[in-house]
C-alpha cells in the first residue's frame, strides 16, 4: 500500500498493493501553516541566535569593565533576561579596591615572594590560577616595589647629575693653574686688554657692544671665539669680559695669548670697578644672605633625598638650588649694567653656556620701542618641554606678595641672550625694584622663589620687556636631547642652560659637537689638561 499526501496538505490517497486504485479522500481542516511560513520562522530564529552569539561575544570582549561599547552594554542589558540569568558584579570592581589600597611598608619589605619582572608574574599567575583578589594583591605589591626601586634611582641619578653640574671638572681646574702659572712667567701672557690705542672704542657707541660674564675660561673662549667667527664685520665688535679676582689672571692670559683680531676684546676683573669696591653693593649683600637663609632652609643634599614623601622632580629642584652658580656673583651682575658701563647706550650680554651661530649685529636694528630689555619669551614653541615656562612656573602664587602683583599665566622669558637698552633703563628703578624683591625673598625664607635669578629679574622687568624672535635665542640643550640637531643647527644663538653643560661629562653626545667645533683641542693648554672632543 502507498499513501500520497497532496502538496496543499487537504488530500490523502491509498493505494493498495495489488494494483487496485482505491481513493480514499480524507478531508483536512484548513491549512494554518505553509512552507513560506516554515522558512520564514527558521530564517527569523537563524538570526536571532546569532545577534544573541554577537552579544555575548562582544560582551566578553569588553569585559566586565565600568565602559563597554554600544552594543556590549545592550548585550550585558539583555543578555540576562534572554538567558534567564542574573547580572553578576563586574570582577575589576573588586581589582579597583585592592589597587586603591596603598600597599604599607610592611606588606612590601623583608618579602622575596614578590616578582621582580612581569614574565615572573604573568608565570605566578598562570601557575596559582589567582581569583581577581589574589591578582590584584601581587599585582600592587610588585608595582609598589618597582616604583620604590624607580623612585630611588631616579633620586640618585638627580644627586649624582647635581655633584657633577656643581663640581669643577679637573680638566678646568687644570687649565686654570696653567694659566695662571702662564700669567706669572710669561710677559706676553700679560698684555693689556685691549692695547692702549683700542682703549678709546671700549666707550664708542658706534661699535657692537657684547657683554660676557664668566669664570670658566673654556666657556668663554668658546663664547668669543663663535662669536667672532661667524661676525660678518669683526672689526666693529667690541667684546667685554667680566670675571672674578681668581679668575682674572687666567682669563687674561688665555686672550693674550689668543687674540682674536680685528675684534675688540677687553678682560676686566670685578675689583677694578671703582663703584664695586667703594660704598654699599646691594647684591653682594643679598649674596651673602642668601648664602646664609639657603643653607638652613635647605639642610644640604643629604637632606634633601633623605625625604621620602616629596616627588623626585621636587628633589630635583632643592637639589638644583644648591648649585653655586645661583649663588654666584657672575649671575647677578647683569642688574648693574648702567652702572658698569656708563658711557654705553645699548648692550648685548651674553651667558658663557651659549653658542653663537650666526652674525648678531642686526639686532641693533630691532625697534625696542622705549622696552629696557630684548628677550625670547619662553611659552611657545614647539618644544613643550623647554618652551612652556610662564611666570607661575618660577613664582610661588600661593604667597598673598606675589599673587597681588602678578599674573600666573603671563608668558616668561629668558636670560641667556639679552638686548639691553641702557639709555633707557637709566630712566626706571629696575635695580632698585631687583634688590628690594631680593630681599623681600629673604626676610620670607625663599618663599617668593627658591631658586635662580631669573624670578627676580621677571620681576624687576616687569613691563620693560620687548619680544624678539625666537631665531635669536634657542634654549634647553642642556636640559634634554630631545631637541633637533637641524633646528639646533639653523638657531642664531644655542643655550646649553640646564645640567648638562657641553664641558662636562653629562653633556649629551648629541649636541656637544656644536659646541666643541669652537674648541681648539691642538692647542698646549687644552692637550696638556686631557680635554679632549668626547667625553
Amino acid at each position: 500500500m502507498q499513501l500520497h499526501i497532496s502538496p496543499s496538505l487537504r488530500h490523502v490517497t491509498v493505494l493498495p498493493g495489488k494494483g487496485v486504485r482505491e481513493f480514499i479522500k480524507v478531508k483536512i481542516g484548513s491549512r494554518r501553516l505553509s512552507y513560506r511560513m516554515v522558512f520564514y520562522s527558521l530564517l527569523f530564529f537563524t538570526f536571532l541566535l546569532r545577534f544573541i552569539f554577537v552579544l555575548t561575544a562582544v560582551d566578553t570582549i569588553d569585559g566586565e569593565t565600568k565602559y563597554c561599547s554600544t552594543i556590549g552594554c545592550l548585550g550585558k542589558r539583555l543578555r540576562p533576561r534572554i538567558l534567564g540569568r542574573r547580572h553578576e558584579p563586574p570582577v575589576p570592581e573588586v581589582m579597583y579596591q585592592i589597587l586603591d589600597e596603598p600597599a604599607s611598608k610592611d606588606e612590601i619589605q623583608g618579602r622575596d615572594d614578590i616578582p621582580q619582572t612581569l614574565e615572573e608574574f604573568i608565570a605566578e599567575v598562570k601557575d596559582s590560577r589567582s581569583d581577581a583578589r589574589a591578582f590584584a594583591i601581587k599585582l600592587r605589591a610588585m608595582l609598589t616595589l618597582l616604583e620604590q626601586r624607580t623612585r630611588t634611582a631616579k633620586i640618585q641619578e638627580y644627586l649624582y647629575r647635581h655633584v657633577a653640574s656643581s663640581s669643577i671638572p679637573k680638566q678646568l681646574h687644570c687649565l686654570a693653574l696653567r694659566l695662571a702659572a702662564e700669567h706669572s712667567t710669561n710677559a706676553n701672557a700679560r698684555l693689556q686688554l685691549p692695547s692702549a690705542e683700542l682703549v678709546p672704542y671700549l666707550v664708542d657707541n658706534s661699535f657692537f657692544h657684547f657683554v660676557l660674564a664668566s669664570d670658566n675660561v673654556l666657556a668663554a673662549s668658546v663664547v668669543a671665539s663663535s662669536l667672532i667667527r661667524n661676525a660678518l664685520r669683526p672689526h666693529k665688535i667690541v667684546l667685554h669680559i667680566i670675571t672674578d679676582r681668581k679668575t682674572y689672571s687666567p682669563m687674561q692670559a688665555w686672550f693674550s695669548l689668543h687674540p682674536l683680531s680685528p675684534a675688540i676684546i677687553e678682560v676686566k676683573g670685578l675689583h677694578h670697578f671703582d663703584w664695586f669696591t667703594k660704598g654699599r653693593v646691594p647684591v653682594l649683600e643679598a649674596m651673602e644672605k642668601d648664602q646664609r637663609v639657603r643653607s638652613q632652609f635647605r639642610g644640604g643634599s643629604s637632606a634633601i633625598i633623605a625625604n621620602n614623601t616629596e616627588k623626585p622632580y621636587v628633589i630635583a629642584a632643592k637639589l638644583q638650588a644648591l648649585s653655586p652658580k645661583y649663588n654666584s656673583v657672575m649671575n647677578h651682575i647683569r642688574i648693574h649694567l648702567p652702572e658698569l658701563f656708563p658711557s654705553l647706550n645699548k648692550v648685548v650680554f651674553l651667558d658663557d653656556d651659549i653658542v653663537v651661530q650666526s652674525d648678531l649685529t642686526p639686532l641693533w636694528d630691532i625697534d625696542m620701542e622705549g622696552k629696557v630689555n630684548g628677550a625670547v619669551e619662553t611659552c611657545r614653541g614647539d618644544d613643550k618641554f623647554v618652551m612652556s615656562k610662564r611666570l607661575k612656573s618660577y613664582l610661588n602664587f600661593s604667597h598673598p606678595l606675589i599673587a597681588e602683583n602678578f599674573d600666573p599665566n603671563e608668558c616668561a622669558w629668558a636670560y641667556g641672550m639679552n638686548i639691553f637698552d641702557l639709555e633707557a633703563w637709566r630712566k626706571t628703578n629696575i635695580s632698585h625694584t631687583y634688590h628690594s624683591w631680593v630681599e623681600e625673598n629673604l626676610k620670607s625664607d625663599l618663599s617668593l622663589w627658591q631658586l635662580g635669578t631669573l624670578p627676580p629679574g621677571l620681576i624687576a622687568f616687569h613691563g620693560h620687556v620687548h619680544v624678539i624672535d625666537p631665531f635669536w635665542h634657542m634654549l634647553g640643550l642642556g636640559y634634554q636631547e630631545n631637541t633637533s640637531l637641524a633646528d639646533a643647527e639653523s638657531a642664531g644663538v644655542i643655550h646649553f642652560n640646564g645640567r648638562a653643560k657641553p664641558w662636562l661629562e653629562i653633556a649629551f653626545p648629541k649636541l656637544r659637537p656644536l659646541w666643541a667645533k669652537y674648541v681648539d683641542f691642538s692647542d698646549k693648554f687644552i692637550k696638556s689638561c686631557h680635554i679632549r672632543a668626547s667625553s
